[in-house]
């Protein structure tokens, strides 16, 4: 039988064994559901951001949603002033041929008040494949402070705007200004409710056929002129059809297309003829000595009408010269004056003479 000292000894060897046997498993799980598994190869890659808050080291690393790899360090350096925070990246090569040189790498958080992540965004990458020690560019996203920064301007906007929303709310609710009557005045209502009454009078009086517009409806006058007037212009109609009329043989006779067909042939011989220079339109159009002749009598036609703008001449002393005028006026009037006195003593003027030898 064994001692005591034994079977304590033996507990003890399998309470280690166990813990052991735990941490073990528990260790491999771990690496099996992180990224692949501690036996998948893993690249290295860097990202420079300017504000790296929220995000830890084994941190989880995203391509389109999907969890690749984890944060392995983060560290501010000194020779990049505008992007001073380094974060090194391990992923690993399961998803090797998504991942592009000139992928873009950005800082997202699960929900509102999620843990920070960075995701990897692939979508438009069309570089070489990413290799170990590669550096990914980055793109900025809004953090929630900015977009609490940002929206105070705008939510106090909002809140002036609904004061004035509830003082303009209690002023019609006082029965002032133009809406506030409109809502609170009876008035309004009673004229409404007497409009509604005379359009109801009105609408009766149209149902019972009275008046221009009742006959309208009641009367079936109207449909009988309308139906008269459609069988009438259904006649004209196949009367056009049948070639009868002037109308009807504008729209049938195939002598008017002839006729037509005959003087466009003949306008288009023509037209050649003229182009041509054949008879007296061709060579009015075509002969270049009468085009001279005719230039050469605008020139003296020209000239002749510059020479009586300008009196010269017989012609323009008859046009520009006053006297003319002045001498016939004065014709005219002594011609009156004999007229006149020859009127008033006929025998002063017209006593004849006679003479014997």
């Amino acid at each position: 039988m064994p001692s005591q000292k034994q079977v304590k000894w033996a507990q003890l060897k399998v309470g280690i064994t166990v813990v052991a046997a735990s941490v073990v498993l528990m260790v491999l799980i771990f690496l099996m559901n992180s990224t692949g598994g501690v036996f998948t190869r893993k690249i290295k890659i860097r990202s420079y951001f300017d504000d790296a808050s929220g995000l830890l080291e084994g941190a989880p690393v995203r391509l389109e949603g999907v969890d690749i790899g984890n944060v392995s360090r983060i560290r501010v350096v000194p020779d990049k002033p505008l992007s001073p925070v380094e974060v090194t990246m391990k992923v690993n090569t399961t998803y090797i041929a998504n991942l592009r040189r000139d992928s873009v790498t950005s800082l997202e958080t699960s929900g509102v008040l999620g843990a920070t992540f960075v995701q990897i965004d692939s979508k438009l990458a069309k570089g070489p494949q990413l290799q170990d020690g590669d550096v990914l560019a980055t793109r900025d996203t809004p953090q929630v402070s900015d977009v609490v920064r940002s929206s105070q301007g705008t939510l106090q906007n909002l809140d002036a705007l609904l004061k004035r929303a509830d003082r303009i709310v209690a002023f019609v609710e006082s029965g002032q200004g133009s809406i506030g009557k409109l809502i609170y005045d009876p008035t309004l209502y009673n004229r409404f409710a007497t409009t509604v009454g005379e359009f109801q009078g009105v609408v009766e009086e149209i149902k019972n056929g009275k008046g221009s517009i009742g006959q309208l409806i009641a009367s079936d006058e109207l449909y009988r002129k309308a139906n008269s007037t459609i069988d009438r212009l259904n006649t004209v109609i196949d009367e056009l059809n049948q070639g009868k009329g002037t109308a009807g043989k504008f729209l049938k006779d195939p002598a008017l297309y002839n006729n037509a067909n005959e003087t466009i042939a003949n306008v288009k011989k023509l037209t050649e003829d003229v182009n041509a220079g054949k008879g007296a339109l061709g060579k009015l159009a075509k002969d270049q000595e009468f085009a001279n002749k005719l230039q050469n009598t605008l020139n003296k036609l020209s000239a002749i009408t510059d020479r009586l703008e300008a009196g010269q001449g017989s012609a323009g002393k008859l046009l520009k010269d006053p006297s003319l005028y002045n001498n016939a006026d004065q014709v005219m009037i002594e011609t009156r004056l004999l007229i006149k006195a020859i009127r008033e003593n006929p025998k002063k003027y017209l006593t004849i003479q006679l003479k014997i030898f």
